[in-house]
């Protein structure tokens, strides 16, 4: 099978590039930044056919779609970024998703055949839900609360009428297997708050697993790791801080107020395709491995770095 990928450098865009490979597609990955995205995809070597392109420009769309049998969506802006600057977010993630839409139908319409559409969506359409019992269906209500989550709920609808053979699915937290850079979003969550993850390997062999399985079109299905990889945010964040090691950070930094993320029901869709292979434990020590040489030297700048984490939370605080 022919897959368009877009976003395919990104996180789960290249696990899900490596799947689909491994599952012996022909993969062909749009690119809209190359410098950003040229040493992911140089580990992909000739293996895929890489398009530079943006989901905002409809010819470089129509340019990627064609000869294609279906289309992985997952080009987005997503927080922070998102929420910061939300009309240049806009004119990615909805219009980029419209211009794909379109240019899927155009296809269609030349060979007869519109290649089927597979968007990514988020466990955050559901709002907050902390006081509900878990886990979240997908036949909830969907109650968007920021920016990020307005664009996926209008993307779904946009999606659902397009008229094209279609599947959603809605993403836990897939965290990069990464040392990443702090930022004061981190503190707007409650350490209570229930969150479920999925090893971005796992969401790769999920998406794989989805172009070619004739049971997931005209459907929405969660993708999640499932009950080992449902924890609170404050165990989330302790595991992660202790693999980077900084340690857990004082409660007292972070917000009481509820946030967006829950535990999600992912029976059907593990059912289906056969995805969940690892858990939150194995994502801390593969993120723990990281450090290598930096070890010795986190331990001694530890105190400034917990210092620097206590300034963003002080950010955090002061936009809330």
């Amino acid at each position: 099978m022919n897959v368009l990928v877009t976003g395919a450098f990104g996180n789960i865009g290249s696990n899900a590039v490596a799947a689909l490979l491994d599952c012996g597609h022909r993969v062909r990955g749009l690119s809209a930044d190359w410098r950003r995205d040229r040493r992911v995809a140089r580990a992909f070597g000739d293996r895929v056919e890489v398009v530079r392109g943006d989901v905002r420009r409809p010819a470089d769309l129509d340019a990627a779609v064609d000869g294609q049998d279906a289309i992985v969506h997952l080009a987005y802006v997503i927080p922070p970024l998102c929420l910061e600057q939300p009309e240049a977010s806009r004119a990615v993630n909805v219009d980029g998703t419209r211009n794909v839409i379109d240019a899927a139908c155009r296809a269609g319409e030349r060979s007869g055949k519109a290649p089927r559409l597979l968007f990514a969506s988020t466990l955050d359409v559901y709002g907050h839900t902390g006081h509900l019992e878990a886990p979240r269906r997908v036949d909830a209500p969907l109650q968007p609360t920021d920016v990020y989550t307005q664009h996926k709920v209008e993307c779904e609808q946009l999606v659902r009428e397009s008229g094209l053979r279609w599947s959603i699915l809605r993403f836990a937290d897939v965290p990069p297997i990464a040392l990443r850079d702090p930022h004061p979003i981190m503190f707007t969550i409650p350490l209570d708050q229930r969150i479920e993850m999925i090893h971005p390997r796992d969401a790769g062999l999920a998406v794989a697993n989805a172009v070619a399985h004739q049971d997931v079109w005209e459907r929405v299905l969660h993708i999640g790791g499932g009950a080992r990889c449902q924890v609170t945010y404050g165990q989330y964040l302790a595991g992660m801080l202790e693999a980077m090691g900084i340690g857990a950070l004082p409660a007292e930094w972070f917000t009481k107020e509820p946030y967006c993320t829950d535990w999600l029901d992912t029976d059907e869709s593990q059912r289906l395709l056969q995805y969940q292979r690892y858990d939150f434990q194995d994502v801390v020590r593969e993120t723990a491995a990281l450090l290598g040489w930096r070890a010795p030297l986190v331990r001694v700048l530890r105190p400034l770095l917990r210092w620097r984490f206590g300034k963003l939370s002080r950010i955090a605080a002061a936009r809330r």
